[in-house]
């Protein structure tokens, strides 16, 4: 593959339409990875102009303002302003823009042109725009702006063409400043620049405006003048863009309420908006917990299968062994629930692509601020409901690091689905009614989130200065959901989700068929085998700390087995008490045997309290060793990893102890 001419960085708002735009322009040809020395991820494709010139396309983290408010936007401005170590500069900024919300958008392109690169503006959603009855004038904008600007919609492809052509070199030459601060200012701005340009410092004009523009940016070995100048300049841009607007846009009747505006009135109102949060919510989850088990049923069968085909082919021995129950059983104990991963992210991508997410953050804004946290919380603590990997993934969009490392210890007590196969199996024991069981499940949701919501209460504060509160929320208009985009970000997401997880679950999944295979036993009984493993000796071993939360050694076995993830509790008490996990109703004759078992002096084992005892642990202790790796990769800290997965245990341990023993006086 020939080496790109140029190097074209694409910037615009979070829901703007840039990632949309890159996928039209690059296609297939795509990579993607990390910044050095950051967890911000790197997208980058190539492509050629109509004119047969090859550009790479760099899609630069989403951000409002180059002032930035969070590590993406950090990212961003660090690239454009050349201080991002291994990152070259870009030769061309391409900006998108959201027709809809022209002038708030512009800020971000005046930031950018100020910057001294060549800039195409990108007006997108133009079709949606005209929907509303705005109508714009991109020959106006161009000439106001002096910058080449191509209206199109990429969620239609519409003007793309168009816009390839503009990408042609020579690049378009750099725009001159159009606005003007204070006197005052503009004379501190020349001396900045004349202090840089001697100490050779790069791209001095552009770092001594940005030291004016943003009172937290520094540079080691230079004073910022002690003048207002961040009030200044943006006084001054405002007054551009305002300007710049009434030549080139021509509103509808302001009188005339919109679709967005007529929806909004109900979607925001302090009472019905909460019905119709709730009920979606709720709609969401209905779903995804009564369509889910049917992919989720195929899957089981498909892995069963491929371990029957494979076991087949081999010889009896350890090597079949590690291979049908080490690999494909371990590895296939995380794909079963991609179904539902899948399910909540296509939700989750739906809501987001019709405007209606933003709405949701902005309802829970409120209510999240009690706990000392914001909106932009909301989205990856619902992601964590189907795991919390892509959810602890999700918090890079929260402006405050403070409240993004919040967020990520508490996240996993929102009640992923890899706990719901113990739910299964433990209420019905003590609950039979169908609609009770419902109920029950809803409480054991609820009791984890109210308690992830109360520890961020009382976390944050002690995790560093208080920082003033930034929830900055754009609210695009409703449109009709990009179906394309919606399903390239399940893809990515659950593609993003194996490769972090599965990889990390492989490793452990050998760890443990080892543990319970060695050393190895004489009797062909697996729960014998179990027993005499080193997984069962250490289960016997920890039954003194466990009997005071009412479990016997089977049970404390059953608990570190699944410190790999959650639901191999369920296989590893179907080995203890003897069920053919691959037999007809192999959960319902689980339940039998666990509401049987008894003590040698004939007390029942599995009594309502112990039951409880065991959900109360569960809903509390973060058995799950991919999400403690995840946690140090995106804090890149093992103190946090291993102080959350410490704390949330010994939490978990303490409240189960409570449950038993207050319970048994009772």
């Amino acid at each position: 593959m020939s080496t790109p001419e140029a190097r074209i960085a694409l910037v615009g708002h979070p829901n703007a339409g840039k990632t949309t735009l890159f996928n039209s322009i690059t296609g297939q040809n795509q990579k993607v990875g990390n910044y050095s020395g950051v967890t911000v991820s790197k997208k980058t494709g190539t492509f050629r102009t109509p004119h047969g010139v090859q550009m790479e396309l760099i899609d630069l983290p989403g951000c409002y303002s180059l002032s930035p408010n969070s590590p993406d936007e950090a990212v961003t401005r660090d690239i454009l302003l050349g201080d991002l170590q291994g990152e070259n500069a870009p030769d061309l900024v391409l900006c998108v823009l959201d027709a809809t919300n022209l002038e708030r958008h512009l800020s971000l392109l005046i930031q950018v042109m100020d910057l001294g690169y060549p800039v195409i503006a990108a007006l997108n959603k133009i079709d949606l725009a005209e929907g509303q009855g705005l109508r714009i004038d991109p020959a106006t904008l161009s000439e106001d702006l002096g910058i080449p600007v191509v209206a199109l919609s990429a969620s239609t492809q519409r003007g793309l063409t168009q816009l390839k052509q503009s990408i042609r070199t020579p690049f378009p030459p750099v725009a001159e400043r159009r606005w003007k601060g204070s006197h005052e200012m503009e004379s501190a701005l020349s001396e900045l620049e004349k202090t840089l340009t001697e100490k050779e410092f790069p791209r001095p004009a552009a770092h001594a405006l940005q030291l004016l523009a943003d009172q937290t940016y520094e540079i080691s070995g230079i004073t910022r003048p002690e003048i207002d100048s961040e009030d200044s300049i943006s006084k001054a841009r405002f007054a551009y863009i305002q300007q710049t607007t009434e030549n080139s846009v021509r509103r509808p009747d302001e009188a005339a309420l919109q679709l967005t505006d007529k929806i909004d009135s109900i979607a925001l109102h302090p009472l019905w908006g909460w019905a119709v949060f709730i009920s979606l919510m709720f709609a969401v989850f209905w779903t995804l917990f009564t369509f889910a088990s049917i992919p989720m049923d195929a899957i089981e069968g498909i892995i069963g299968a491929l371990g029957d085909w494979v076991g087949g082919m081999m010889a009896e021995g350890d090597l079949r062994s590690l291979i049908v129950d080490g690999i494909i059983g371990g590895v296939g104990s995380v794909v079963v629930f991609i179904p539902q991963i899948v399910l909540l992210f296509f939700f989750i991508a739906l809501l987001e692509s019709s405007g209606y997410m933003a709405r949701a953050a902005f309802l829970m804004d409120k209510f999240m601020s009690k706990a000392g946290l914001s909106g932009k919380a909301f989205l990856p603590l619902l992601s964590g409901y189907a795991c919390a990997i892509p959810g602890i993934m999700a918090t890079r969009t929260i402006p405050s690091a403070k409240e993004r490392l919040a967020t990520i210890l508490i996240l996993p007590w929102t009640s992923c689905a890899a706990r719901l196969p113990v739910y299964l199996i433990l209420v019905p024991l003590f609950i039979p009614s169908a609609t009770a069981q419902t109920l029950t499940l809803f409480g054991i949701y609820a009791l984890g989130t109210i308690t992830a919501l109360l520890a961020a209460r009382l976390l944050k504060p002690r995790l560093g200065p208080s920082e003033p509160p930034q929830f900055l929320l754009e609210l695009p208009p409703y449109h009709k959901p990009d179906i394309a985009y919606v399903i390239r970000i399940v893809v990515d997401r659950a593609l993003a989700f194996l490769k972090k997880a599965g990889t990390i679950i492989l490793g452990i999944s050998i760890l443990l068929w080892f543990v319970n295979t060695y050393p190895k036993s004489d009797s062909e009984d697996p729960a014998v085998q179990q027993q005499q493993s080193f997984m069962g000796i250490a289960g016997q071993a920890i039954e003194p700390v466990v009997r005071p939360l009412g479990w016997d050694a089977r049970m404390g076995t059953a608990m570190l087995t699944s410190f790999a993830a959650r639901e191999v509790f369920v296989s590893s008490l179907a080995i203890s008490y003897s069920v053919d996990e691959e037999s007809e109703d192999a959960d319902g004759l689980l339940r039998d045997r666990l509401a049987d078992a008894t003590h040698p002096d004939g007390r029942k084992i599995f009594t309502p309290i112990v039951i409880l005892s065991l959900l109360v642990f569960y809903i509390y202790a973060l058995q799950c060793l991919p999400t403690t790796a995840v946690v140090k990769r995106e804090t890149g800290s093992w103190k946090w990893a291993l102080g959350q997965l410490g704390g949330m245990t010994l939490f978990a341990y303490i409240a189960a102890l409570l449950v038993f023993q207050i319970g048994s006086i009772f």
